[in-house]
């Protein structure tokens, strides 16, 4: 558990005292969050482990493994070893988010029983909760409050009249029965067969949510301050019957906002920040009073301010003034107009006989300046052959501008989602060589992003719309806006606040971690990789009823069933070599792999 005070000692045009704004402005935040990227014996030391539990194989065995011990009518728990603070009695409610992956492998037909993450009062094992109790509870504390237990449970045998199959995930309270239950058989998963089963669970004070592998399979409002103290643990619970399975966890990750009870300085906390709220509007009021009269001034500021940005590089590409862009592109002609996106607009240009590309950046995108410094700072300095080059630059009476060299064969993504209602000739196929090629001009680029160039480099935003395509179908990674450069080849991430990058294409540890990584970068080559073989969009992850509307899950299917190269894009009518598709398949698999410590 972290605590820590914010401090702002920025100046803000407004007579308020300086005391005051410190005042206002000391705030206590507390969290409650660790991470298991795996398991190892040390991790023990964390974790309140029953007599049944133990760590082995990198992974929380909650029941027994095939270590010689008896496996049959076992219970287990495995729960962290701090206490959460879940509620006060002022009637606030904490949130929190959790991701782990579950690895339980039947070793009887049928095999049993079940896996759950509890969130509980007591951390001890319930006597006699082996066989259907799950761990959770036994004959005696089923149904009634003095279990103090909330379960989100895997149950992979139907041991009650009452239970969907022997394939479900439910959500129980103080009791082994389910208050909400949904078959994952519906989904396309088998929690008992020896698969990762990446599962993130949330709770935001009101909703309690279940992902499995990104795709959502249980949403239910519940108010945890009823069932539950407000100290409590958070951990896993198993058990086997006569039918026994391995209880495997691999992966655990918990952020939560932790609650610290003093309900005093809750309340100061809404009268100041009610103060705040007023004396903030008084002083916006002035300031946009005074903007007004200043607009060249600060525009000027601005632009001064992001020369002083790109000058500290070590390399400055070549300042252009907003008149040579004009000229170049006929005033941003129409005509010129090569596409349009988020970000802004692309026009095609001519600058001392040669082609060249130049973005010009929406004012209404949402981090303009700051892609805008990003994307000069960052490609300025790197040089390869599979990354798009950056010209220049010019920012002038508040338009962000970047001129490229030109690609003529435009993004990738136009040759691998091809609209149904193009034309052949705007519709044209790339063969399995081109292929092929564009994959490993893009794992080059990101090679030398991370291991070629003085400072490491997070992409951020790998996508087909971001892969440009020169004249001999060449890929060059572009679009460095979301970038990020790590201080130091040791470091492998970038915290951040907020969540970069494109739904499909972003790992799934991304939303609880908030850190870029090497890792991330690789979940997002390995989708490329896929949808550049399979001629699929990579689906989006706000599409959570459809579990094959991931490219990854869709995929996986297929691996399964031991057809792969039967996922091969269909407009090549076969033209391809099928074992170089197997691998290269296999390969953006392996890039995807729910624990980021197993991709290559």
């Amino acid at each position: 558990m972290k605590q820590f005070y914010c401090f702002s000692t920025k100046m803000l045009p407004s007579p308020l005292p300086y005391f005051l704004i410190l005042a206002v402005l000391l705030v206590q935040v507390s969290s409650f969050d660790f991470n298991f990227p795996n398991f190892q014996g040390d991790d023990g030391n964390q974790l309140i482990l029953s007599s049944n539990s133990s760590i082995a194989l990198g992974a929380i065995q909650v029941t027994p493994d095939v270590n010689g011990a008896s496996m049959q009518n076992r219970a287990g728990r495995a729960l962290y070893k701090k206490r959460f603070s879940l509620w006060e009695g002022n009637g606030v409610i904490a949130s929190f988010n959790t991701t782990f992956v579950l690895n339980i492998l039947s070793q009887t037909s049928p095999g049993g029983e079940g896996l759950a993450f509890i969130i509980t009062g007591d951390s001890s094992v319930p006597d006699n909760s082996e066989g259907k109790w799950l761990g959770i509870v036994n004959s005696d504390t089923n149904g009634s409050p003095e279990a103090r237990v909330v379960a989100v449970e895997f149950d992979t045998r139907k041991s009650d009249d009452r239970d969907l199959d022997g394939n479900h995930v439910g959500l129980n309270i103080n009791r082994i029965n389910s208050i909400s239950q949904v078959s994952l058989s519906n989904y396309g998963f088998n929690i008992s067969r020896g698969l990762d089963l990446l599962v993130h669970l949330q709770y935001d004070g009101e909703n309690l949510t279940v992902r499995v592998n990104d795709t959502l399979v249980l949403s239910e409002h519940v108010d945890l301050s009823i069932s539950l103290p407000n100290k409590v643990f958070v951990g896993f619970s198993a058990s086997t019957s006569n039918e026994t399975q391995l209880n495997c966890v691999k992966l655990w990750s918990f952020s939560g906002t932790d609650i610290d009870g003093d309900e005093n300085f809750f309340w100061v906390w809404i009268v100041i920040s009610a103060v705040v709220l007023t004396m903030l509007t008084v002083v916006l009021v002035i300031y946009l009073y005074r903007r007004r009269d200043h607009m060249e001034d600060d525009m000027e500021g601005a632009q001064g301010n992001i020369e002083d940005e790109i000058n500290r590089s070590s390399f400055g590409p070549k300042k252009f003034r907003l008149k040579e862009l004009k000229q170049a592109t006929a005033n941003f002609s129409r005509k010129n107009k090569l596409g349009k996106g988020g970000f802004g607009t692309v026009y095609k240009g001519s600058w001392m006989n040669k082609d060249i590309a130049i973005k010009k950046v929406s004012k209404k995108s949402n981090q303009g300046k700051q892609e805008f410094i990003a994307e000069v700072t960052t490609i300025g300095n790197l040089n390869h052959k599979n990354l798009v080059k950056l010209i220049g630059w010019c920012y002038e009476r508040s338009e962000l501008l970047l001129v490229y060299e030109y690609m003529p064969n435009g993004s990738l993504d136009k040759f691998i989602f091809c609209n149904h209602k193009a034309s052949a000739e705007e519709c044209s196929t790339l063969n399995w060589e081109q292929r092929l090629t564009i994959i490993r001009g893009v794992a080059q680029a990101l090679e030398y992003l991370h291991n070629g160039c003085q400072k490491r480099v997070l992409h951020r935003d790998i996508k087909a719309s971001n892969i440009m395509l020169d004249s001999e179908y060449v890929a060059k990674l572009g679009d460095f806006g979301l970038a990020r450069t790590v201080e130091g080849k040791e470091k492998t991430h970038h915290s951040t606040i907020e969540i970069a990058g494109t739904p499909g294409y972003m790992a799934p540890e991304t939303f609880l971690i908030n850190r870029a990584t090497v890792e991330t970068d690789v979940y997002s080559f390995g989708v490329l990789t896929l949808e550049v073989v399979c001629g699929r969009k990579p689906g989006n992850q706000s599409e959570q009823n459809n579990y094959n509307n991931s490219i990854v899950n869709w995929l996986w299917e297929f691996y399964k069933n031991g057809k792969i190269t039967a996922a091969v894009d269909s407009r090549m009518d076969a033209n391809f070599v099928e074992n170089e598709a197997e691998h290269v398949l296999i390969l953006g698999l392996a890039c995807c792999h729910p624990n980021p410590h197993y991709r290559p």
